[in-house]
């Protein structure tokens, strides 16, 4: 059909404004939920990285312990800095030994400051020459241990 100026008055095909608003406000959305999820997920695939360098530590303090009879130092169980980083660089673990003759050990991992876990909720993970694992912050974000 034409008009009286001759133009075609057929349907033009194509989005309006308003259908592509509805979609961009439903993208919106999705991202709003799905960010924050995700992040989550992220500090907790990073976590095992202080927890595997915390193991490590305790280890290497348990076969100083059988030949020295004290707990050592983290430069003492043959790591060359202090604090220690991880193998993944997301935390910096030291080693506190207290009691008399050196009996006890905590060994702390630290998320590193300003890096990708530094706002995970567990913080600060902990071992004991006790085995005692521990964590400073919450469970929110799952298990720490």
């Amino acid at each position: 059909m034409t008009n009286d100026r001759g133009w075609c008055m057929e349907r033009s095909r194509g989005f309006t404004m308003l259908e592509l608003m509805i979609v961009v406000a439903i993208i919106a959305l999705l991202s709003a939920i799905a960010l924050p999820i995700y992040t989550k997920y992220g500090y907790r695939a990073r976590r095992p990285d202080g927890q595997n360098l915390l193991l490590s530590i305790a280890n290497a303090e348990e076969r100083y312990y059988a030949t020295n009879n004290k707990y050592g130092l983290v430069t003492d169980i043959g790591y060359s800095t202090d604090p220690t980083p991880s193998e993944k660089g997301y935390y910096a673990a030291d080693v506190v030994v207290a009691g008399t003759a050196s009996a006890t050990f905590v060994a702390a991992a630290v998320p590193v400051a300003g890096g990708d876990q530094a706002k995970d909720d567990c913080g600060t993970l902990n071992i004991s020459n006790a085995g005692v694992k521990t964590s400073s912050g919450t469970t929110t974000n799952g298990t720490c241990w």
